[in-house]
């Protein structure tokens, strides 16, 4: 299975609508385990910041274990599981690692990486400055690792790392 390639596009005023629209499927399906609502983060959810066209989904659930259930139930709308940072989330990406539309990401709502998801977005919302820096530093590592998903991720990490001390303190421990 080969990963997609990294593109960045401009911001599409889309991207909201579909997060709602796939927010109440979500909702629908997996309500009961639902603790700490459902959120759109990522670079998407940025108005004006040009990203990677994949809806980001946080999802506060009670407990990893509690929620495993989920695994095969979001199977019914297309939800593939890829074990990926275990101990922090479980992830899925729809409809395939190939073309992604979607990730979904579940985390217990009390953890601090899903504080951090949220504060990093609104920083990023509120903050044009740090929005534009990001906007830059992610295109060009677009470029230089286009064939590579976990080499640009990884090399955003220490900017994540200061908007996130910028938005909760320096003292705010986390992993990206």
């Amino acid at each position: 299975m080969k990963d997609e390639q990294v593109f960045i596009v401009p911001y599409d005023p889309s991207w909201p609508e579909k997060f709602l629209k796939e927010k109440e499927l979500i909702e629908s399906t997996i309500g009961v385990f639902i603790i700490g609502g459902i959120h759109h983060v990522g670079n998407t959810a940025i108005p004006g910041l040009s990203a990677k066209p994949i809806i980001d989904i946080l999802v506060g659930v009670e407990t990893l274990e509690k929620s495993r259930p989920c695994i095969k139930i979001l199977e019914k709308i297309n939800y593939l599981y890829a074990p990926y940072k275990e101990e922090y989330e479980h992830w899925f990406c729809k409809p395939s690692p190939e073309h992604r539309e979607f990730h979904l990401h579940l985390m217990p709502a009390i953890s601090p990486e899903f504080k951090a998801k949220i504060a990093f977005r609104d920083w990023l919302r509120d903050y044009s400055g740090d929005r534009d820096e990001y906007e830059k530093l992610k295109t060009e590592l677009a470029e230089k690792f286009r064939d590579d998903r976990e080499a640009y991720t990884k090399a955003k990490t220490d900017f994540v790392k200061k908007i996130i001390s910028k938005s909760l303190g320096p003292d705010f421990k986390f992993e990206v």
